[in-house]
């Protein structure tokens, strides 16, 4: 469940003698999922504000009981480095589950006509590794349709395999019917449990899938992006073509579908409803979703650039907007130590991070709910993203064994799309019913990750504007 940071608790008494470089990790990590990486030198008054009014969760316990081994380095020592994971949730709804309203959702965030599209699915999903010693932030993307084993707590309901971006729906699903019937009526204590839930599933599989301990995580939904970026504007981005991508209203017999994307090529100032269709459009795109992951990348990279270059956190008055944003919008986990990594505030706002978009191997149809999927090498994938931590340490390290692949990928469909290229830095439906667990398991391919394996899609780096399709 989640819960507001008290003041007076020991925590807050201890978050009171933080140092000023703890206050820029703090801020950090509230925005982390919307791309407000930086540092600065603000106000008591400020931090108070922002420490006593944060949502947090306590999803991360099942997590850490699950995690896998650590990287350790040549001496035996286990890697420091922090793991974060950035959950972007697809909810047209506020934290209490209440629809957004429709003058909301068509003329801001150009996301459709009802709060009811998207479900809870999770569009994004970015494992940020930052490591201990200052050096390169490694950030991981995951495509939402990677079709995977969805791992949910300890004694609930088996999720099955699906979409990675679906665990979140589903868990929250069959925690809502539980705790209903355990007399459970109150529509926003059902809600908040059944995120909670829905968090636990996504931090579970995603770590399950990379075997990649989670020790922290943050999320943020469509509203709380806009509004982030409504602070933040203009966002610089930059586009290989020019594209468009006109909405088209959802009927009862209509799919309804597009972002509103209409931009030119070259780079461009975009504003807050723009920027949230730069970022969700996938339609009229080559690379479909895996293109939509680049924007994604991209726009935090610009982020980043813009908070380094124009010195936001140096402003109180956008601090206090974002700030305010963070406390409305902003899910954190309640045992982030702001210390982990408040050091590394200026690789991240400097340039030192490298964004992969993880390799997937076919695209078939399945039909039924699950309809077109990714298809990965899970064993692959495993190997690939401990590899480029390692690499990323520096030659002194190198990456703990990892346990035998538990998630098979499939390699039902059509043909392999080829060796995917190096990478540097719509509607899912909440179940209407009993969503269907009897999935066939397919085994991974079990090949190893070699230097000659790589990422998805074109270099997408911080510290500058990538141009992007």
């Amino acid at each position: 469940m989640t819960e507001r940071s008290d003041s007076g608790s020991g925590q807050g008494r201890r978050w009171g003698r933080a140092s000023r470089l703890t206050v820029a990790g703090r801020v950090m990590a509230c925005g982390a999922s919307l791309a407000m990486f930086g540092a600065s030198g603000f106000t008591w008054y400020t931090y108070h504000s922002l420490s006593t009014g944060m949502t947090t969760s306590n999803a991360l316990e099942p997590v850490k009981l699950a995690a896998p081994p650590r990287v350790v380095d040549r001496t035996g020592h286990l890697d420091k480095a922090v793991n974060l994971l950035l959950i972007g949730l697809d909810s047209r709804r506020d934290q209490d589950g209440k629809a957004l309203p429709q003058d909301v959702l068509e003329n801001e965030l150009h996301a459709g006509s009802t709060s009811d599209i998207g479900g809870y699915n999770t569009n994004t999903l970015i494992l940020m590794h930052i490591p201990a010693d200052g050096g390169k932030v490694e950030a991981f993307s995951i495509p939402r349709d990677d079709y995977v084993d969805l791992i949910n707590a300890p004694g609930k309901h088996p999720l099955g395999k699906h979409k990675i971006k679906e665990a979140y729906d589903r868990a929250k699903y069959y925690a809502e019917e539980e705790f209903s019937k355990q007399g459970v009526t109150n529509p926003v204590e059902l809600e908040h449990r059944g995120r909670e839930a829905g968090r636990q599933a996504t931090l579970l599989t995603v770590q399950n899938f990379l075997q990649i301990p989670i020790d922290h995580f943050a999320e943020v939904n469509l509203i709380g992006f806009y509004h982030v970026a409504d602070v933040l504007k203009p966002i610089e981005v930059c586009l290989k073509h020019a594209v468009k991508d006109p909405i088209v209203a959802r009927t009862a017999t209509t799919v309804g579908h597009g972002s509103g994307a209409d931009f030119p090529a070259g780079p461009q100032q975009l504003n807050a409803a723009q920027a949230l269709s730069f970022v969700r459009q996938r339609y009229g795109l080559d690379g479909g979703d895996l293109d939509r992951t680049h924007r994604q990348q991209a726009f935090i990279a610009g982020v980043t650039k813009k908070l380094k270059d124009e010195g936001i956190f140096g402003d109180l008055g956008k601090m206090q907007s974002l700030i305010d944003v963070a406390k409305k919008d902003v899910i954190i986990d309640s045992s982030w130590n702001v210390l982990d990594f408040a050091q590394q505030v200026p690789n991240l706002t400097g340039g030192n991070v490298e964004f992969n978009t993880l390799p997937i191997e076919t695209q078939p149809d399945l039909g039924g709910q699950d309809g077109d999927v990714n298809t990965v090498d899970v064993a692959k994938i495993r190997a690939l993203v401990k590899q480029q931590i390692a690499q990323a340490a520096g030659p002194t390290t190198a990456p703990a064994a990892a346990p035998s692949a538990t998630a098979g990928s499939t390699t039902a469909g059509s043909a392999p799309t080829g060796t995917p290229t190096a990478v540097t830095g719509t509607p899912s439906g909440t179940p209407s019913g009993t969503p269907s667990d009897q999935v066939q398991q397919e085994q991974s391919s079990g090949s190893p990750a070699t230097q000659a394996d790589q990422f998805t899609g074109d270099a997408v780096e911080g510290g500058k504007i990538p141009c992007v399709n």
